[in-house]
């Protein structure tokens, strides 16, 4: 797979950019606030329809403009599909696949697959569960577009089921007695098993699923480390070790079972205690976790090899991502260096950010698309020819490379 055109419109820096884009390596090189990151950030967002960097998409609109498009023409085995995406925010995105309005935006998923390794990552290995929940639901959703929809529905009972615990709480230290928010808790309880059943499920299969590609990727990136693993940590007691006797129908029963016995706890707090929202994925490195006891360099070979098992299980399923690396080479040495190019040459479409062309490896010397104010200043950075010359508009903000 790879994209053969990318266009944008009032997104981040970029008031207007038409670019084509073709297989093999693409090195957009340029300092720091020129738009080179934007441009990748694009590419994933046209993927997961979502930042790697910004939990809102307010920050995606270029200031002064109240929406931006992201426009994609996808090759796949010789197939072109194109996809534009309309972010609004405040309002429900759109999105067109060939010209033709989508029902809902989340149709467009499963057009373009990215792996995408930036330095954002770390916080994967050393930040929040939340960030580690969140790059197994991206790649989740990757594989199977629908769960986007379960998690949808799933969030949105946890909303309303806390708004309810939260009003229960007030009403109880009020010392009012309201027995009909009792029984709609019940009703609310259900709903959050059979949604969160299915949810929860397929986070243990994705979990499965790549264990064995992470244990792989991190032998090759640093063999003489201890092995490392991962385990889902779920929230729900009495979940089965072996995978193969957890259901849908099993971990419902689960949830019924769990719910009433926290109902005390959740009303004093006011949130939901039990879910796939308060799960966490442990990264391990022999009989430690990588949080709190990995140094920085294993931290680092930590989140590169999450994201090379990610395009590992990816060709597995039969898709070949299309690999995007946000200025990364300066922050690895030899080895992750290394290991990072093997996989970019045996890619088919690789998109790379540099603030200066000399941390590129020359083994991935393609394509060099300038993005930089003054075409003097581009030729002292890069001391060569250059192909091209993309120019952002001179009041670019929101660039994070």
């Amino acid at each position: 797979m790879f994209l053969r055109q990318l266009a944008l419109r009032d997104f981040r820096s970029w008031r207007e950019l038409d670019i084509a884009l073709a297989p093999g390596c693409t090195v957009f090189v340029g300092r720091n606030g020129q738009g080179k990151t934007n441009v990748l950030e694009a590419v994933r967002y046209l993927s997961i329809l979502g930042s790697h960097r910004a939990s809102t998409d307010q920050s995606l609109v270029r200031q002064g403009t109240s929406e931006a498009h992201i426009s994609g023409i996808a090759v796949n085995a010789g197939r072109e599909l194109a996809i534009d995406i309309g972010v609004r925010p405040g309002k429900t995105n759109k999105a067109w696949i060939n010209r033709s309005p989508a029902r809902r935006p989340s149709e467009a998923l499963g057009i373009v697959h990215t792996v995408m390794f930036a330095p954002e990552d770390l916080a994967i290995v050393k930040g929040d569960p939340a960030e580690r929940r969140r790059y197994l639901d991206e790649l989740m959703v990757a594989l199977r577009p629908r769960y986007s929809v379960v998690r949808s529905e799933y969030d949105k009972v946890v909303r309303q089921r806390s708004a309810l615990l939260k009003s229960i709480s007030h009403t109880m230290r009020a010392r009012k007695v309201d027995d009909s928010a009792a029984i709609t808790l019940e009703t609310w309880d259900k709903h959050l098993a059979r949604a969160g059943a299915e949810y929860l499920q397929e986070r243990f299969r994705m979990v499965q699923r790549l264990d064995p590609f992470f244990t792989l990727s991190y032998a090759g990136i640093a063999p003489d480390s201890r092995p490392a693993r991962m385990q889902y940590r779920c929230s729900l007691a009495n979940v089965p070790e072996d995978p193969a006797m957890i259901t849908t129908d099993l971990l419902e029963k689960l949830f019924l079972e769990q719910l009433p016995a926290m109902r005390v706890k959740e009303i004093e707090r006011g949130v939901c205690l039990v879910g796939p929202h308060r799960d966490d994925l442990e990264l391990m490195l022999g009989d430690q976790p990588v949080k709190g006891f990995a140094s920085h360099g294993e931290s680092w070979s930590t989140a590169l090899a999450l994201r090379l098992a990610s395009r590992a299980l990816l060709r597995d399923e039969g898709w070949e991502p299309i690999l995007l690396l946000d200025d990364v080479f300066a922050e690895l040495d030899r080895k992750r260096r290394e290991a990072l190019v093997a996989i970019a040459l045996d890619s088919e479409q690789v998109l790379i950010t540099a603030a200066v062309r000399e941390d590129v490896p020359e083994a991935l010397s393609g394509r060099l698309v300038g993005v930089q104010a003054k075409l003097s200043d581009l030729a002292d950075s890069l001391g060569q020819r250059v192909s091209e010359i993309v120019r952002p508009p001179s009041n670019a903000e929101g660039e994070g490379a």
